[in-house]
C-alpha cells in the first residue's frame, strides 16, 4: 500500500461526506476570514506544528522525523528534466528551502532566496537483477537515516537510482517540518505536470502560489486568538478531562525510559467478505468504515489493556480552506478520539459512541494539536508520547498511479525501521479487501506480538460482523489456533493416580512394604515406618474413644518433632481433619482459630497446655487437650492398622490463610486433591526411598504438606528441623551439610537465610522454591550448589503446588505447567481468556481444588466458580488473585498480585517490575516497593531496601538507577533501608509492617527552598521571568509550575547566554528541577557541548553517507 494523500477528488469525497454527517447532526461549519499574504514579508513564523517538530528535533534528534516519500518511475526517464522540475517545485513551495534558528529565545524560520536540488546518481543496472531492488531498498533505508541539520538546511534532498534503462527510483526524504500526507500529494501532481512540460518543451503550467506556508502560520497565530477557536479549546479541555496519560498495551519488552523510535512494519489484510460485512454495518449506524474499524480497534485495545477509557490518536489533513489546498507544508492535524468502553456495552453501542466522539472531533478539528498539548500540560516523559501512544489512520481510496505520455509514477514503499508511536495502525480500502500495515515500537513489541495482534484484530471484526450485538467482553478476539493451544495442548494433564485412597493409607502401604526403614528423624529421636505406624494407630483408637469421626476437626498445635509426625498420622487414622496451630502465632490469631475451627480436640505436648487452657479455658465446651509427648491413656489401645472410616473425598487438612477482613479463613482440602498432588510430585521434581528431605517449614503453612507426606508415602526419610535450627541459618547450613539430606523445599526467604550464612552447597542436593515470588538474581546465586533447582508454584486453595518447573541455568524464574490433573486459565475480569502476551488473572481448575472455605459459604462461592471451560459436571475453578500473563513457550510470567498493582498519578504499575530492578543490583540483597497513602490524596511508591553493606547504597544512586531504566512515575518518591524485611510467621514478606518512611526525608518533601548558589538564583531568577511567578524553589519541578516544552526553548536559550555554556535542551528536562539542574551543570562544567556533539554527528553521518554511496554514480 501507499502513504499518500488522496489527491483532490479523493479528498472533496471525504469532505462532503463529512460535511453530511456533520450537517445530519446540525453541527455547522466555522466561518473563518480567508488567509492573504503575511504583513511583512521578511518574517517567516512557524505554525504550531513546526514549533513542536523543532522543539522535539532539539530534545531528542533522530531519523523518526523523517519522511520517506520515494516513487518508481518506470519508463524512458529524462534526468536533467526531473532535476529542472524538483528545482522549480523547491522555486514555488519556500518551505522548502527553509531552516530553523532560534532569535530571542524563538525559533524562526530563514528562507534561502534559492536552492538547486543535489540528485546524486547511483546506478544499479550492473549488479545482477535478482538483487537491485534489495540493493536500492538498502540505499534507500540508509538514507533515511540521516538527520537534518534544521539550522543549516536544507530539510530536503533526493537521490536518483538506476535499476535499469526504463526504470527508477527517485529516493525523497524530507524532514516532516516541511512535509505531510497531502503534501506528497500535491508534489507528485505538481512533478507531473512539469515532467511532462519539460519534456515537451513547454514553460511550466502551474500557475504561481497565492500564498506560501509562511502566511498560514502568520494567520493561524492570529487565529488561535479568535472565538471560535477559543470555544473549540473549550471542547477540548472539556472532553480529555480525566482522561488517561497512557494506554497500558501490554509489551514484550519492559518500556525503557526514554523512547527511542526504533520501529517495524507488518503487513495487514482483513478479507473482500469481512470488509463488506463492516461497510453494511456502518451504513445501518450511520457510521462510516473508518468509525467502524476505529470502534473495533477500540474494543481491542480495551481487552488488550484492561482499561475502559480509550485514547487514540487520528490524522487529519487540515485542508479545510480552498487557499491552502495546493501548498506543500506541515499542515496535518492530530484529532484525538476518546471512547468509554466501562458497563460492557455492544459493538453496536461503541459504533454509535464512536460516531458521536468522531463527529464531534471534526467539528473542532482546527485547534492545532500542539496548542491542545500546551493547554492540557500532560505529565511529562521521555518514554511515551503525550495524551496517546496509539495513532489510527484509515484512508479510503488509495492514490492510482499516477502517468505521463511516457511516464509511470508510483509508490516505493519500505521499512524505515522508524517508529512514531507505540503502534500505528495504517489501513486502506481496496477493490479486494481492507490492507495495510502495523508500525510499532520495537523497544516495546517483538514481530510474535504484533502477528497476534493482527490476529485478534482479524477474529474480532468477523465476530462483530456476525454478532454486534454482543457485549464487546463476550466477543471472542483468539484465534482457532490459540484456542487450542491454551485450553488444550497447554492444559493435557490428565494422569491415573490412586484417587480413592487416603493420604494415611498411602502411608501404610510404605510402612507394610519397608517397616524397619527409618522414617523420621528430629534431633536425637529416630522412628521407622513401623513405629510411627504403631504409635499412629494407637493414638488414632484414642481419638476415636473422644469422639474423633470424619467430618471431626482435631487441633494440633505442638513444637517440631517426631511427635508431630504421629499425630498427624493419628487425626487421620481416625478419620478426622486436622488443623495445624503453629505455637508462635500470636494470641489473638491461635485464640480465633481453635475459636473457628470447634475442635473438641487439640493434641499439644506438656509445656503448652499451660498457654493453651488460658486460651479455650476450662470449661465444658473447651477441647480436650491429648499429650504427645506423653503415652499415658494411649499405650493400652492396639498399634494395629484401623479399617479406615475416612472417604477420600473427606477433608483432611484445614489450614487457616490472611483473609481480607483481616481474620484468618480455613481452606478446607481433601485427601483425594493430596493424594493426586503427592502422586504428582512423586514423578516430578521426583521422590524415591532412596531420598532424604530435610523439613523446615511450619506445620501452619501448607507447603509443611509436602515435606511430611511426600517421603512418607514414597518409602524416602523425612529430617525434621526445630524451630531453633529453622532460624539460625548456620545451625540450618550445618544440617544441610551433614545430615545425607537429598531434596529441601523452603521459601526464597530461607534460602537467602542461608546463603548469607556462608553456606557452601550440596552438590547431590535438589531444591525447591517456592511460597512467594523469587528472581533470576536468587536462582543465580543457588545453581552451582546444587543438583536442580525447581520453581514451586500454588496458592493454599489448589492444594499446596500446583505448577513444578525445574530453572536451569541463567533462565528466568516463570511459573511452569500445570501439576497432573490440574488446568491453567489466564482470563480478564469478564472471565474471558486473553492471548498469550496479555496480563490477566490466573485461575486453576482440577483435582486440587479445596472443597472451600471452612463455613464462609459466600466467600467459596466467590473465590469458586463453574468451569466454563470443560464439560465435565461439577467442575470448579479457583481465582488466585494472581496477575500472570502466558509467554509463547507456554510458560507463565508472575506479574505480581492483583492487589499489588496500583495507580499513581493515573498510571498502572506493577510493583514487581520495580523490585525486579532493583534486586539486580549487587548492592541490593532484598527489596520490596509498595504503594503508601499516609496522607489522604497523597498516594506514592516506597521502596523498601535490604543492603549487601549499609554503607553501599543510598536512595540518590537507587533513584538515579531507575530513572535510567524505568518512566518516572515509576521511580519510588521514597526509599527505606531496613536491616531485614519483617517476615510473617510462615516467612513471608509482612507487607503490613514495613514501616512508614520519615516525613523529613528530602525526597518526600515540597517544602520551599530558596536558592542558595549563584547558579541556583541564576537559574531560580531565569524561571520568574518565563513564568511569570513571583519566586520558585530549588524543589519545585518546572513542569509542575505550569512551564512547557516552548517555554523551556526560552530558559534553555537564556539560560545559555547568562552562564555562558552550551548545553543540550536534553539535559532540562532530565532535570527538571532548580537543584537538580544546578548540580548537573556544576558537576559537568567542562562536559556541557552535547548541542555542538548533535551537529557534529549530523556532519559525520552525512560525510559518512556519502563515503558509501556507489563509486559509479554521475
Amino acid at each position: 500500500m501507499n502513504n499518500f494523500a488522496s489527491l483532490t477528488e479523493g479528498a472533496n469525497q471525504k469532505l462532503e461526506l463529512l460535511d453530511f454527517l456533520l450537517d445530519e447532526e446540525g453541527i455547522g461549519g466555522n466561518e473563518q476570514k480567508s488567509i492573504s499574504r503575511r504583513a511583512n514579508p521578511d518574517e517567516y513564523p512557524l505554525s504550531f506544528s513546526q514549533k513542536r517538530l523543532w522543539f522535539l528535533d532539539q530534545l531528542e534528534p533522530g531519523p523518526h522525523y523523517n519522511d520517506h516519500f520515494h516513487l518508481r518511475i518506470q519508463g524512458p526517464l529524462n534526468p536533467a528534466f526531473l532535476q529542472k522540475s524538483l528545482d522549480e517545485i523547491v522555486r514555488r513551495h519556500e518551505v522548502l528551502r527553509a531552516s530553523f534558528v532560534v532569535q530571542n529565545g524563538e525559533p524562526a524560520q530563514r528562507i534561502a532566496p534559492s536552492l538547486t536540488v543535489a540528485l546524486p546518481f547511483v546506478d544499479l543496472s550492473a549488479i545482477p537483477e535478482s538483487l537491485r531492488m534489495q540493493e536500492a531498498t538498502r540505499i534507500a533505508v540508509e538514507d533515511g537515516k540521516v538527520l537534518f541539520d534544521l539550522g543549516n538546511g536544507p530539510v530536503f534532498r533526493a537521490q536518483l537510482v538506476r535499476l535499469d534503462e526504463s526504470d527508477h527510483l527517485l529516493l525523497l526524504t524530507l524532514h516532516h517540518i516541511a512535509i505531510d500526507g497531502w503534501s506528497r500529494g500535491v508534489f507528485l501532481k505538481e512533478l507531473t505536470a512539469l515532467y511532462e512540460a519539460f519534456n515537451a518543451s513547454q514553460p511550466s503550467p502551474l500557475a504561481p502560489l497565492a500564498i506560501q506556508y509562511a502566511d498560514f502560520a502568520a494567520w493561524q497565530q492570529q487565529f488561535v486568538q479568535e472565538e471560535a477557536l477559543v470555544r473549540q479549546l473549550a471542547y477540548w479541555k472539556q472532553q480529555l478531562t480525566g482522561a488517561p496519560a497512557l494506554l497500558e498495551w501490554p509489551t514484550t519488552f519492559p518500556r525503557p525510559a526514554i523512547q527511542s523510535f526504533r520501529g517495524a512494519r507488518k503487513p495487514i489484510r482483513i478479507p473482500k467478505a469481512t470488509s463488506q460485512g463492516l461497510a453494511t454495518l456502518g451504513k445501518q449506524e450511520g457510521c462510516t468504515l473508518f468509525m467502524t474499524l476505529l470502534a473495533a480497534f477500540q474494543v481491542l485495545a480495551g481487552r488488550y489493556t484492561g482499561q475502559e477509557d480509550i485514547v487514540v490518536g487520528s490524522p487529519i489533513a487540515n485542508r479545510n480552506r480552498v487557499e491552502i489546498e495546493g501548498l506543500i507544508g506541515y499542515f496535518l492535524n492530530t484529532l484525538v478520539l476518546r471512547t468509554k468502553l466501562s458497563g460492557n456495552p455492544t459493538f453496536r453501542e461503541v459504533m454509535s459512541q464512536v460516531r458521536e466522539v468522531s463527529l464531534a472531533a471534526y467539528a473542532n478539528q482546527d485547534v492545532p494539536y500542539e496548542k491542545l498539548v500546551e493547554e492540557l500540560h500532560p505529565a511529562r516523559d521521555q518514554s511515551h508520547n503525550p495524551v496517546f501512544q496509539v495513532m489510527f489512520i484509515f484512508q479510503n481510496a488509495p492514490a492510482p498511479a499516477l502517468r505521463t505520455k511516457e511516464l509511470v509514477i508510483s509508490p516505493f514503499e519500505i521499512d524505515a525501521g522508524i517508529s512514531k508511536f507505540d503502534l500505528t495502525f495504517n489501513l486502506e480500502e481496496s477493490p479486494e479487501g481492507i490492507f495495510g500495515w502495523i508500525e510499532y515500537a520495537t523497544d516495546l513489541f517483538d514481530h510474535a506480538a504484533i502477528d497476534r495482534l493482527i490476529g485478534h484484530y482479524q477474529t474480532l471484526l468477523t465476530t462483530a460482523v456476525r454478532e454486534p450485538n454482543l457485549p464487546i467482553a463476550q466477543l471472542p478476539i483468539l484465534t482457532p489456533s490459540e484456542k487450542q493451544q491454551l485450553f488444550t495442548e497447554w492444559n493435557d494433564t490428565l494422569t491415573d493416580y490412586p484417587r480413592n485412597i487416603c493420604i494415611h493409607q498411602l502411608f501404610e502401604a510404605q510402612a507394610a512394604r519397608n517397616p524397619h526403614s527409618m522414617a523420621v528423624i528430629c534431633g536425637d529421636s529416630q522412628l521407622t515406618y513401623e513405629q510411627v505406624n504403631k504409635r499412629a494407630n494407637q493414638l488414632a483408637r484414642h481419638l476415636q474413644s473422644l469422639g474423633v469421626c470424619p467430618g471431626k476437626l482435631v487441633a494440633i498445635c505442638v513444637e517440631r518433632s517426631a511427635e508431630m509426625v504421629i499425630g498427624l498420622l493419628g487425626i487421620l487414622k481416625a478419620g478426622g481433619t486436622y488443623a495445624p496451630l503453629d505455637p508462635a502465632l500470636p494470641r489473638e490469631r491461635l485464640q480465633f482459630i481453635l475459636q473457628d475451627a470447634e475442635a473438641s480436640v487439640v493434641l499439644t505436648q506438656s509445656d503448652l497446655v499451660p498457654d493453651l487452657k488460658e486460651l479455650f479455658g476450662s470449661g465444658p465446651m473447651s477441647p480436650t487437650p491429648v499429650l504427645l509427648d506423653s503415652n499415658e491413656g494411649v499405650a493400652t489401645y492396639s498399634s494395629e492398622n484401623l479399617q479406615s472410616s475416612a472417604a477420600a473425598g473427606d477433608v483432611a487438612y484445614v489450614i487457616y490463610t490472611s483473609g481480607s477482613t483481616g481474620k484468618p479463613k480455613g481452606v478446607e482440602i481433601s485427601h483425594r486433591a493430596v493424594v493426586n498432588f503427592l502422586d504428582s510430585m512423586s514423578r516430578e521434581p521426583g521422590l524415591t526411598e532412596t531420598d532424604t528431605l530435610l523439613a523446615v517449614t511450619t506445620l501452619s503453612f501448607d507447603i509443611a504438606g509436602l515435606e511430611l507426606w511426600l517421603p512418607l508415602t514414597c518409602g524416602a526419610k523425612v529430617v525434621i528441623a526445630t524451630r531453633e535450627v529453622t532460624l539460625d541459618g548456620k545451625q540450618l547450613a550445618s544440617l544441610l551439610d551433614h545430615g545425607g539430606v537429598t531434596i529441601m523445599q523452603a521459601t526464597p526467604t530461607t534460602w537467602r537465610l542461608l546463603l548469607a550464612s556462608g553456606w557452601k552447597g550440596n552438590p547431590g542436593l535438589r531444591i525447591l522454591c517456592g511460597g512467594e515470588a523469587w528472581s533470576s538474581e536468587l536462582a543465580n546465586q543457588l545453581h552451582g550448589k546444587c543438583a536442580s533447582l525447581w520453581n514451586m508454584y500454588g496458592p493454599t486453595e489448589t492444594t499446596i503446588w500446583s505448577a513444578a518447573s525445574k530453572v536451569e541455568p541463567g533462565d528466568e524464574v516463570f511459573i511452569g505447567a500445570p501439576i497432573a490433573n490440574t488446568q491453567f486459565y489466564v482470563l480478564d475480569r469478564n472471565l474471558q481468556p486473553v492471548p498469550i502476551g496479555v496480563p490477566g488473572e490466573l485461575w486453576i481448575g482440577g483435582e486440587g481444588l479445596a472443597r472451600g472455605y471452612l463455613k464462609r459459604p459466600e466467600l467459596s462461592l466467590e473465590k469458586f466458580l463453574p468451569n466454563p471451560f470443560t464439560d465435565e459436571s461439577g467442575a470448579r475453578m479457583y481465582r488466585t488473585g494472581d496477575l500472570v500473563r502466558y509467554r509463547m513457550d507456554g510458560k507463565i510470567e508472575f506479574l505480581g498480585r492483583m492487589d499489588y498493582q496500583v495507580k499513581i498519578r493515573g498510571f498502572r504499575i506493577e510493583l514487581g517490575e520495580i523490585e525486579l530492578l532493583l534486586t539486580q543490583l549487587p548492592t541490593v540483597v532484598h527489596a520490596v516497593v509498595i504503594a503508601r497513602e499516609d496522607t489522604p490524596g497523597d498516594k506514592r511508591l516506597v521502596a523498601y531496601v535490604v543492603s549487601r553493606d549499609s554503607a553501599a547504597s543510598n536512595s540518590s544512586e537507587l533513584r538515579d538507577y531507575l530513572k535510567s531504566k524505568l518512566p518516572d512515575y515509576m521511580v519510588p518518591s521514597a526509599f527505606v533501608f531496613l536491616p531485614a524485611l519483617p517476615l510473617t510467621p510462615n516467612g513471608k514478606i509482612d507487607r503490613q509492617a514495613l514501616p512508614a518512611p520519615e516525613q523529613n526525608r528530602p525526597e518526600a518533601t515540597s517544602i520551599f527552598l530558596a536558592p542558595r548558589t549563584q547558579v541556583e538564583e541564576t537559574i531560580a531568577a531565569i524561571w520568574t521571568k518565563v513564568l511569570r511567578l513571583e519566586k520558585v524553589g530549588v524543589n519545585d519541578s518546572f513542569f509542575d509550575l505550569g512551564g512547557h516544552s516552548l517555554l523551556m526553548v526560552q530558559v534553555h536559550a537564556r539560560l545559555c547566554e547568562e552562564l555562558k555554556i552550551n548545553i543540550s535542551i536534553v539535559r532540562l528536562f532530565q532535570y527538571p528541577t532548580i537543584g537538580s539542574l544546578a548540580r548537573y551543570l556544576s558537576q559537568a562544567a567542562t562536559e556541557s557541548k552535547p548541542l555542538q556533539k548533535d551537529q557534529d554527528r549530523v556532519r559525520l553521518q552525512k560525510e559518512s553517507f556519502a563515503r558509501r554511496r556507489p563509486a559509479n554514480r554521475k
